[in-house]
């Protein structure tokens, strides 16, 4: 019986292009960004950023010497906020009677540049006052300096929320974050890029 519900956030209430981030920084004369990017393995400057063991500024100092090139903050910050697109409002105006059935949380890897544009973004397009009023705890990486797909990122989530593996179901768009979830007992759904939360027969 699934009585908690925990939700990614990119890929799933907010539409997401990482090639759009690519080309920006591309333009900025980062050649090899998506491979710096994506792997992150290359450069620790995007595990640091996303865990919130750095500043923005320092960040963006960061990107500066990876480039090697004076580029200004709203420069690097443009491109780096250009991977965010629009909310699914249908998927947000679902969380609503949602609520009245589970209990709802958010846990995403993601870092205060982008939380401060998409939280602006959600007021103006949605009318909605927060991303925090849909759920019971929401639980950001930058926030608790942990981050998907570790184990001990899943087991702070539990602790923390008090609640039941096995009763608890986990909606993520990559499948790379599910095995330390599912070893510890959670329910697990790989939302595919033409599903959307509220047609999902699983939270019917």
């Amino acid at each position: 019986m699934i009585k908690n519900v925990i939700f990614d956030f990119g890929g799933v209430l907010l539409n997401l292009d990482f090639n759009r981030t690519f080309r920006a920084f591309e333009d900025l004369g980062f050649a090899d960004f998506e491979k710096q990017f994506s792997q992150y393995t290359a450069d620790p400057l995007f595990r640091k950023i996303e865990k919130g063991l750095i500043t923005p500024g320092e960040f963006y100092d960061g990107l500066r010497m990876l480039l090697k090139k004076n580029i200004p903050d709203n420069d690097l910050e443009f491109a780096w906020n250009a991977m965010l697109l629009d909310y699914r409002k249908h998927s947000l105006d679902f969380l609503v009677p949602l609520a009245k059935k589970h209990r709802l949380f958010l846990l995403s890897n993601t870092n205060k540049i982008h939380y401060d544009h998409f939280s602006e973004t959600l007021r103006e397009e949605t009318g909605y006052p927060s991303l925090e009023s849909f759920f019971t705890k929401t639980w950001l990486s930058h926030e608790i300096h942990l981050r998907k797909p570790d184990k001990e990122t899943y087991e702070f989530v539990l602790n923390d929320a008090g609640i039941a593996a096995n009763e608890t179901l986990f909606i993520d768009d990559s499948y790379t974050n599910f095995p330390a979830a599912k070893e510890l007992g959670i329910q697990t759904h790989l939302l595919l890029p033409e599903e959307r939360i509220e047609h999902l027969e699983i939270l019917q």
